[in-house]
Formats: C-alpha cells, sequence, structure tokens
C-alpha cells in the first residue's frame, strides 16, 4: 500500500505508498458511492504523491542503502559512508543535504524518480482497494439497522483490503523503488520508462522479480489495519467533542485527525518498510545480500541494530505526516464535491455478499 498508498503501499503504499475514506452510514453501497470513493481516493493520492515525490525518493535511498554522512561544515555535500545518525537536527541536515545533492547531479527529473510508476499503481490502487473496503464494511456491518462497524470488523475490512491491493499493485510499487534507486547505483543499465521496467523485469527475473517484497509488503497491512479504525476513531472523537456530525467536520479537523492516525501507524510499522525496500532493490545476476524476509531481517539486525529498521524513518514521518494531511483532506473535499456534483437519485444498490 501507499499506506505509504498507496504506497506501499500500502499499499501505503505506496506509500506511495497514503489514503483517506468517509465511511459513516454502512447500508447498502451504491455505484455512485464506490466511484465517489474510487475517483477521489485516486485523485487524492495523486496530489500528495506530487507534493512529496523527493521527500519519497530520499526515504527509499535511506531504507534500502542507510544514512549518509554530510561532510563536516558543508551542508548539501554528502560522502558515500553510511553511518546511524540519531540526532534530528542532523537528520534534518541530512535530508536536506540529500535534496541538494539529487538536484546537483540528477537534476529536476531526480527529484521525482519513480513518480510515474506510483501514479499508475494509484488507479488500480483505490479502484480495488475502496471496491473491497465498502462491499466488507457493508457485509461486516451490524443488523441492527444502525449500521455500526465495530473496530475488529473495521480492522479485517481494511486489512482484506489491503492485501487485494498490495497483490494487485505490487509490480508497479518494484518498478518504483527501483527507479528511486538507480541514481545511485553504477550497476546495469537504467530502466527508461514504466511500462520498459515492467517487461526488463519480468523477462530477466519473471514473475518472482515482480513480486518481490510481497510477504513483506503484506506485512504492512498492519499499517492500513491500525491508520484507517484510528482516522475514523479520532474523527468521530471530534465530531462528538464539537457536536457535530462526522460529515460536517471542518478540514482542520480532518487534518489533526489524518496526522495523528499517519504518524501512530507509521511509527508501529515502519521496520516491514525497510525489509520490502531491501529485497525490492535486490536484482537477478546480482549479488544478493539477502536471501529471504527472515535473511533480512536477521542481517539488518546484526549489522545496524535496531536502528537498522528505521533508517529513513525520520524522513519518512516528514514525507508521510503532510502527505497524510493533504491525501486526507483532499479526499474529503474532492469526495463532497462529487456528491454534490452527482446528487443522489433512485439507483440500484450494489448488494454486499451474503452472510
Amino acid at each position: 500500500m501507499p499506506g505509504d498508498v498507496a504506497t506501499s503501499p500500502a499499499p501505503a503504499p505506496p506509500s506511495v505508498s497514503s489514503s483517506s475514506q468517509n465511511h459513516h452510514h454502512h447500508g447498502p453501497t451504491t455505484a455512485r458511492g464506490l466511484l465517489c470513493h474510487a475517483v477521489a481516493g485516486a485523485s487524492a493520492g495523486v496530489v500528495a504523491a506530487t507534493f512529496v515525490c523527493p521527500l519519497d525518493v530520499i526515504k527509499t535511498r535511506f531504507q534500502v542503502h542507510g544514512w549518509p554522512k554530510l561532510t563536516t561544515g558543508t551542508i548539501g555535500v554528502v560522502t558515500t559512508k553510511f553511518v546511524e545518525v540519531s540526532n534530528n537536527a542532523h537528520n534534518c541536515s541530512v535530508i536536506i543535504g540529500s535534496l541538494q545533492q539529487i538536484a546537483q547531479r540528477e537534476g529536476f527529473r531526480g527529484m521525482y524518480r519513480g513518480l510515474s510508476p506510483t501514479v499508475l499503481a494509484l488507479l488500480p490502487n483505490w479502484a480495488v482497494y475502496f471496491t473491497v473496503y465498502e462491499q466488507l464494511k457493508s457485509l461486516l456491518s451490524s443488523n441492527d439497522g444502525s449500521h455500526q462497524l465495530s473496530l475488529g470488523a473495521n480492522v479485517v475490512a481494511a486489512s482484506c483490503a489491503g492485501a487485494a491491493t498490495t497483490t494487485v499493485t505490487n509490480p508497479l510499487w518494484v518498478v518504483k523503488t527501483r527507479f528511486q534507486t538507480q541514481g545511485i547505483r553504477a550497476g546495469p543499465m537504467p530502466y527508461k520508462g514504466t511500462l520498459a521496467a515492467l517487461r526488463r523485469i519480468a523477462h530477466e527475473e519473471g514473475i518472482r522479480g515482480l513480486y518481490s517484497g510481497l510477504v513483506p509488503a503484506l506485512a504492512g497491512i498492519s499499517h492500513v489495519a491500525i491508520q484507517f479504525p484510528a482516522y475514523e476513531k479520532i474523527k468521530a472523537y471530534l465530531a462528538e467533542r464539537d457536536n457535530t456530525t462526522v460529515e460536517a467536520l471542518s478540514f482542520g479537523d480532518v487534518a489533526v485527525a489524518s496526522s495523528l492516525a499517519k504518524v501512530a501507524a507509521s511509527t508501529l510499522t515502519y521496520p516491514h518498510e525497510v525489509v520490502r525496500s531491501r529485497l525490492q532493490d535486490q536484482r537477478a545476476h546480482s549479488d544478493a545480500r539477502y536471501k529471504g524476509v527472515v535473511d533480512c531481517i536477521r542481517k539488518v539486525y546484526h549489522k545496524e541494530g535496531v536502528a537498522g529498521f528505521y533508517s529513513g524513518c525520520a524522513t519518512n514521518l516528514l514525507r508521510t505526516t503532510p502527505a497524510a494531511v493533504i491525501t486526507f483532506t483532499s479526499f474529503e473535499m474532492i469526495h463532497r464535491f462529487l456528491l454534490d456534483l452527482f446528487p443522489a437519485e433512485s439507483e440500484p444498490h450494489i448488494q454486499p455478499l451474503k452472510h
């Protein structure tokens, strides 16, 4: 998912991986409702992905290669020696210096590596996610007339939708990861485009290459399983506090709810993103550093300790928190606009699967 869509994305993915929803009446789902959710979700994801792509590039490179060390007294100059950096002020200097280095060496294009497959992945990402999520919420909602969804049912719906989305879009996240790291790779011929990369990976590495990193990506379902229910619960709390409805919450309240939910989910689930990125960055016929998920976890812990699982986490929070705010508020604005643009009429309901 771009949970990082997402995400990750986590999908977010993804994350690229960044996502939201405004579901409060869990009755039968309409075609209008599904379409509005899918269009609003994809549009909001594209807006957020475009804004934060440079930070996403930095985050991915930190995850794969570790933290770079700034040359003492020189802002923006980065050496190839990687060390653990724990000071927050130094972290910001590293981030700014890395962005400057990319701009100098790779130009504007380097700052937006991976944006094309990210945007391409967002379209099926949200089409699949919201369709599955809405259907499961309708299926799992209570039958007492209130159509309330328990926390457990919400987690199940978000997790299943995340699994479906991650499986469908994983090849595009593999391409995104390799685009973002090839600027600092002296190895094979760089990929020329998203479709060319998909064909080349399929030809050289087969289906396994396209789905490298899928296992830790599926583990990242825990991200949306935390973020989405937390987002809904925080919004419900804010609505009750302000004596209003969830649908009528101000965009400021939406920003607060989305940022709190994102920080909690990102911090708790970040280690799986490091493992996923390192596995996805490996190529066939190269000296693979890791033999699989367990081997990757063991080697990262042995060489870098617990801190290794949080390489790039500060950058990730700087990227995902504003991305979540942009995505969720954009989603709410676009969704409300679409509902006003296409008012509800007598239309057939899409009935959920029978219990």
